[in-house]
């Protein structure tokens, strides 16, 4: 479960490093609701853009129909709003640790003017996954190094690292 992100502390500003991937998107009317602020559904939406950005040419896949992962949980803190006709810098890196099969995407949404107004933070736990065989894979070793050169620590972030899994009785 995330911390407190609030704008107003600490883990609710962007860190100096810059991610791997960033994106603008520009609110448009569609993409509002009825108080003008960009619908929640949108984040997931850009999430699903940044993520192909950057996993695509990270795995050199040029076709999105074979791409060899799965997205286990996705989740988004809405921290400040934006509005109709707002430009908003989105940005994806992975986060620390990465497992065997799985890992963690870290997004934020920022005002590219001010990075320091957070809109929102969104999270997907990715499995690295065989459709042929219909089962979860390791992450490639290529891939695992890259990921692990530009992994972020989730905690300064405004994440909480996972819960270690325990295995039954």
């Amino acid at each position: 479960m995330p911390n407190d992100t609030s704008p107003s502390t600490p883990a609710g500003r962007p860190t100096d490093r810059p991610w791997p991937v960033q994106r603008r998107f520009d609110v448009t009317y569609h993409d509002v609701d009825a108080l003008n602020h960009l619908n929640h559904v949108v984040y997931f939406q850009y999430m699903e853009t940044l993520r192909c950005d950057y996993y695509l040419p990270l795995a050199n896949i040029p076709d999105p129909r074979a791409i060899d992962m799965i997205v286990a949980e996705a989740s988004c803190r809405y921290l400040a709003p934006a509005f109709y006709a707002s430009a908003i810098l989105g940005e994806v890196a992975p986060a620390r640790p990465l497992g065997r099969t799985s890992f963690q995407l870290l997004y934020r949404f920022t005002d590219p003017h001010q990075p320091s107004t957070v809109y929102a933070r969104g999270r997907t736990v990715i499995v690295s996954y065989d459709y042929a065989r219909n089962e979860k894979k390791p992450i490639a070793p290529e891939i695992r190094a890259r990921m692990e050169s530009e992994a972020v620590d989730p905690t300064e972030e405004g994440w909480e690292l996972p819960a270690p899994r325990r295995s039954p009785p």
